[in-house]
């Protein structure tokens, strides 16, 4: 089979895995999930995120879930959040809404 016949199969699937993942994530926004931290960093004005993933997700593989407003949180904590919003493959996390 022809090298570029391969590359445009590849493309294709691709495409179709691409749609699969976006709806997948995008369908966990609004959604309370309790994640594993598994560190702690900066943002670029000094706040404190967490980056953490859900029982679901496989380190280096999957997405992460950030949270905001870390103070407080180190690794290896269970935290329930909700989360707020996706960005590609990750998920931005926060505190529950009452």
């Amino acid at each position: 089979m022809p090298e570029e016949v391969k590359q445009e199969r590849l493309s294709r699937f691709m495409e179709v895995q691409e749609r699969i993942s976006a709806a997948k994530v995008q369908a966990k926004v609004g959604s309370m999930q309790t994640v594993l931290v598994d560190e702690i960093t900066t943002d670029d004005a000094d706040n404190i995120i967490a980056i953490a993933r859900t029982k679901a997700d496989a380190p280096e593989i999957d997405g992460v879930v950030y949270l905001q407003d870390a103070e407080g949180l180190n690794p290896g904590d269970f935290v329930d959040v909700q989360i707020l919003r996706a960005d590609g493959h990750d998920l931005v996390g926060g505190p529950p809404e009452n």
